[in-house]
């Protein structure tokens, strides 16, 4: 398989130490890129003092010699980067006749490594773009599929196939880089500046053009894979993967069932991308969800310079003509508008107290404006020192604690003749407590409570009564009724006595 990991995929890349080398980096890395250079004008062997010449033509070495040179490159095709022949061409002088001759060829590897190298000095940021293109490009790809299946000419369906994953690997990686660089530090310090306000149209436009191709190009997309059945698929694949195969190559490349299966793994993750599977929504509505929230981004950052630049500005003269505008209405209805565009809806507040006055009507539907007005004093938050008013009286309680205590002491006597006749009767089951009110039967539940918090299963009343409470058998459970249900509960047996008599009881004793 070809994703299996193997000893020689693990292996130490020599080819990676002139990058790295303790010493004379600078001058490996110049014979490395004339090299490269040279290979992109397709010219591939080089002498020794066609390298020299390159690189002393550069003027960034100082100092540099033949020797040196020639030792860069022994060094070099040692750590694999370079690979070497006899060169068998007529020596001129004596001597290049005594001097060991070499042509020197950059390997494949290297090649990929100055690569690679080149467009980490190109970049300057994620970059990427929102192109709706390589959607229309998927869709026709995919239609072509369903339409000319085994009709393909030879290199058509390898044609289709590469025309397919170079857009969808192009616009993935375009869309992860956009969407990285609006989240990037730069970003945010650049939406944080006054510059940004010029931009947010179009940057704001390009989002939303890009989300409208998006709905639209998705819709094609997922109905074509739908209806590209496995049968399909692998009857194109097989196609496509016999024109590869086709093509004379004097190197060793994979075999055909590495590629069929290569290609087949591309397409699952073509068809997860915009389908998704049971575990995750798709990438699709990922990206479309991550665009919108772009979307926001910019918005919210437009509406806090433009609130930035409000600060301090008076609104004196604007406040004088609403105003007027407000004192020129005709009638409520007209003001009532006219509050309306110029503020919306109001958030809600909460007036702290209780509204005394008596409603007109008990329709829900009344509008508050229907209702006389209720007049509420509000005390002045300026800081000024206010002048001199009559002193408010000290507000009363006593009433308000009167009629309290008077509740209390009626709960507690209550509580009290209960307990007094709960007394009498000792020990008394659940089912013994009968159809119980909706008080006796939170006292109830009170007392189970407090016994089951205490090691003792007991507790004393503040009027002096024992509450002891006895562990229901093991399973077994009752229903305690009451007046407004019933309620099931293990089968508890509570004990009621005086505990001034059982400390006498036992003094005596």
């Amino acid at each position: 398989m070809r994703n299996a990991i193997t000893a020689a995929g693990l292996r130490d890349v020599p080819e990676l130490r002139y990058l790295n080398a303790d010493h004379n980096v600078a001058r490996y890395r110049a014979v490395m890129k004339f090299f490269y250079l040279e290979y992109q004008r397709l010219r591939y062997w080089m002498r020794p003092e066609e390298v020299y010449e390159g690189v002393c033509a550069w003027g960034v070495l100082e100092n540099y010699t033949l020797e040196q040179c020639m030792s860069d490159l022994e060094v070099l095709k040692n750590w694999q980067n370079l690979a070497s022949r006899h060169d068998g061409g007529r020596a001129v002088t004596i001597e290049e006749y005594m001097r060991k001759k070499s042509l020197y060829l950059l390997t494949p590897y290297s090649i990929e490594i100055e690569r690679m190298l080149e467009t980490l000095e190109t970049i300057k940021g994620y970059g990427g773009s929102l192109e709706t293109t390589y959607l229309d490009t998927i869709a026709e790809c995919l239609l072509d599929i369903r339409k000319k299946v085994g009709d393909f000419r030879g290199g058509e369906a390898l044609a289709c196939w590469d025309k397919l994953f170079h857009a969808f690997k192009q616009m993935h990686e375009n869309a992860a880089d956009f969407i990285g660089s609006m989240n990037s530090i730069q970003a945010e310090e650049m939406m944080a500046t006054d510059a940004f306000l010029s931009m947010k149209d179009r940057l704001t436009d390009y989002l939303q053009h890009f989300v409208r191709g998006l709905q639209q190009s998705a819709y094609q997309i997922e109905g074509h894979l739908q209806l590209i059945t496995p049968v399909i698929r692998d009857f194109f694949l097989e196609q496509a993967v016999d024109d590869e195969m086709a093509k004379p190559r004097l190197e060793a490349g994979s075999t055909r069932e590495e590629l069929l299966e290569q290609w087949t793994r591309g397409w699952m993750n073509l068809r997860r991308w915009f389908l998704g599977d049971d575990r995750e929504i798709s990438e699709l509505q990922q990206l479309e969800r991550a665009t919108k929230d772009t979307i926001a981004k910019v918005v919210r950052s437009a509406l806090r310079l433009q609130e930035r630049r409000r600060v301090g500005v008076s609104r004196r003269k604007d406040l004088e003509w609403l105003a007027r505008r407000f004192d020129q209405s005709e009638s409520l209805e007209e003001a009532h508008r006219l509050a309306a565009y110029v503020f919306g809806l109001f958030p809600g507040r909460h007036l702290q107290g209780e509204d005394s006055r008596v409603r007109t009507t008990d329709r829900a539907d009344a509008s508050m404006w229907e209702e006389p007005p209720f007049v509420r004093g509000i005390r002045s938050r300026s800081l000024k020192r206010l002048g001199k008013g009559e002193a408010e009286p000290v507000r009363s309680d006593e009433e308000r604690k009167r009629q309290h205590r008077e509740v209390v002491e009626a709960q507690l006597r209550e509580e009290r003749e209960l307990l007094e006749r709960l007394a009498k009767r000792g020990t008394v089951a659940l089912e013994g407590f009968g159809v119980l009110a909706p008080r006796d039967r939170l006292r109830l539940l009170s007392w189970i409570g407090r016994c089951t918090a205490s090691q003792k299963r007991s507790f004393v009343t503040s009027d002096g009564y024992r509450i002891t409470l006895s562990e229901a058998a093991e399973g077994r459970r009752v229903t305690l009724r009451c007046t407004d249900g019933d309620l099931e509960m293990p089968d508890y047996s509570l004990s009621f006595g005086y505990a001034l008599e059982e400390r006498m009881a036992k003094a005596n004793g």
